[in-house]
């Protein structure tokens, strides 16, 4: 994991057909050729040095001699040809020295005294070696061939009469042994191919397996971070780093400094009592998360499994489950209120009109007309909150979109000049959130600061600020002004439907504007100024100061 970005991760699992291992047949040759290497050299050292069996070359010492120099000489440049000729298949070049071996050892055996000799066992372990390797039709035209030449050998020495006695019952029972062991060992060439056949294909799918695993834990939304029994980090997904407000440490770093009160939390929290944790900021106008706990090893003395969660993302699917009840209940209301509701209005209305209504009665009418109307703002409020649409973020520049909305809002409530004042730092600020939407939430808390404003409509001041905050990266914007400001006694309850301190108010705006910006997973709090006066906060998710591309 990067230590300034998140790591990006794209899933590319391999294919699910199985190769064996290229390197396998070359490297069984090899073993092969250095046998062979191994005792050509053997049975021309023994024979020159006189250190072996007596037998060695006992019949035809000048045949042997030959044999043996020709053979070695052969073997090094099967050996060259291996590396030197790639040309040639494994089969082939098996084959060859196969071949090799049996003209090599059977002019052995019979320069050394014939079959009797017992030479002849060595092409045995060439036949086998060379049936692990190569294909079934190979093998046994290896054996094939091997068995004639014992028989031919043994066929000219009864003509020729070079030893006492032959041994034709011992060549068949040799030639025997040989196609055995070619179909023996081919038969578990071919289990050894599919036990590995079998074992590639495991180790495929558990690597794509663990390919799969990291892929969804990168890529869950709930954060989620592994440490050890010393709380360091072993584990953090993109979501976790994200949520903990980008910080600058990764897998190898101590929780603690990548979170101080997660780290205390984990600390603190005891499995047995299974309490809820206390929701806390990372950092300072930071999201609000919850983290949840699950230890690791036995006795739960392994580590730890830390999963974060976004508060707003889970107040935002019970939102959703609320509207839906709220779109149900609306739909009523609209038709079961708004009908007799109209009708009152429209009597309202012909009360004012008619001549004979006495001037105190008029009072009457008017608490009648005012009423009816804040009933139907309340209505109206409510169908807005219901039929609120999916938000549809869309990235762009902060200041400019300010100042256009500013000068438009100015234009509509015909607010003075200057009342509006604009601030944002550095120019360049970049936002994701729907502007439909975001433009309500303003739309809202403007509208809020002019409704309670106390004094003269000249004094009003709205300064709106905004620009990237230190701890957590992201941006931020601040609705600041001059009015009375709200008691510390009603700002737990400020964002509660239908709270009001006016008598005219229906409650709902600032529990809408809350609601819009957690659908956009934006923060909306109320900081209180020491010099009076209110102050909106709306943080956005950690992204930096980036331009638009």
């Amino acid at each position: 994991m990067g230590l300034t970005n998140p790591r990006q991760q794209s899933l590319d699992l391999e294919s699910t057909q199985v190769r064996l291992p290229g390197n396998a047949p070359e490297r069984s040759i090899q073993i092969f050729f250095f046998y062979r290497l191994t005792i050509a050299t053997l049975l021309g050292f023994l024979f020159f040095l006189k250190l072996g069996p007596s037998l060695l070359g006992q019949a035809d010492p000048g045949l042997y001699t030959l044999t043996v120099i020709i053979y070695f000489g052969l073997v090094v440049a099967s050996g060259l040809l291996l590396y030197a000729s790639p040309s040639l298949s494994i089969n082939q070049q098996a084959f060859l020295m196969v071949f090799v071996d049996v003209c090599a050892i059977t002019l052995l055996m019979h320069a050394s005294g014939g079959i009797s000799t017992g030479l002849g066992m060595l092409l045995a372990v060439s036949i086998a070696s060379s049936s692990l390797i190569t294909r079934g039709v190979y093998a046994g035209l290896e054996a094939a061939l091997a068995s004639l030449f014992i028989l031919a050998e043994q066929v000219y020495a009864h003509i020729a009469q070079a030893f006492e006695t032959t041994a034709y019952t011992q060549a068949g029972l040799l030639g025997t042994l040989f196609f055995a062991i070619a179909i023996l060992a081919h038969a578990l060439s071919r289990q050894l191919k599919t036990s590995e056949a079998l074992s590639s294909q495991r180790k495929l799918d558990l690597a794509n397996m663990e390919q799969l695993n990291e892929y969804v834990i990168q890529h869950m939304l709930t954060g989620i971070i592994v440490v050890d029994t010393k709380s360091t980090i072993r584990l953090m997904n993109e979501s976790a780093w994200y949520l903990l407000g980008m910080p600058e440490c990764g897998n190898g770093s101590p929780l603690e400094q990548a979170c101080h009160k997660l780290a205390v939390q984990l600390h603190e929290w005891d499995p047995e009592q299974h309490r809820a944790t206390i929701p806390f900021k990372p950092t300072s106008g930071g999201r609000e998360l919850t983290a949840g706990f699950s230890m690791l090893g036995e006795n739960n003395k392994g580590g730890a499994v830390i999963f974060l969660e976004d508060t707003a993302t889970v107040t935002q699917q019970a939102q959703q489950m609320k509207l839906a009840s709220l779109g149900r209940l609306t739909a009523s209301i609209a038709h079961e209120i708004r009908n007799p509701l109209g009708a009152i209005s429209h009597a309202e209305q012909l009360l004012k009109e008619s001549p004979d209504i006495p001037q105190a009665d008029r009072r009457l009418i008017d608490i009648i007309s005012t009423n009816t109307k804040r009933v139907n703002e309340i209505i109206e409020n409510i169908l807005q909150l219901s039929r609120r649409g999916r938000s549809l973020p869309k990235e762009f520049l902060l200041k400019p979109w300010l100042a256009q909305f500013t000068g438009e809002l100015a234009r509509t409530l015909s607010l003075p000049e200057g009342v509006i004042q604009l601030q944002i730092e550095p120019d360049s600020t970049l936002i994701r959130t729907d502007p439909s939407q975001f433009r309500q939430v303003f739309v809202i808390l403007c509208e809020n600061s002019i409704k309670h404003f106390d004094r003269e409509p000249d004094a009003l001041s709205i300064q709106i600020s905004g620009g990237i905050t230190r701890e957590s990266g992201g941006p931020f914007v601040d609705i600041i002004d001059n009015g009375p400001g709200i008691e510390p006694d009603n700002v737990r309850q400020m964002f509660e439907p239908f709270f009001t301190t006016r008598n005219a108010g229906t409650g709902l705006g600032l529990y809408i504007a809350k609601e819009l910006c957690e659908a956009n997973r934006l923060g909306l709090d109320y900081i209180a100024l020491p010099s009076g006066g209110s102050c909106f906060r709306i943080t956005f998710p950690g992204r930096g100061n980036q331009p638009v591309r």
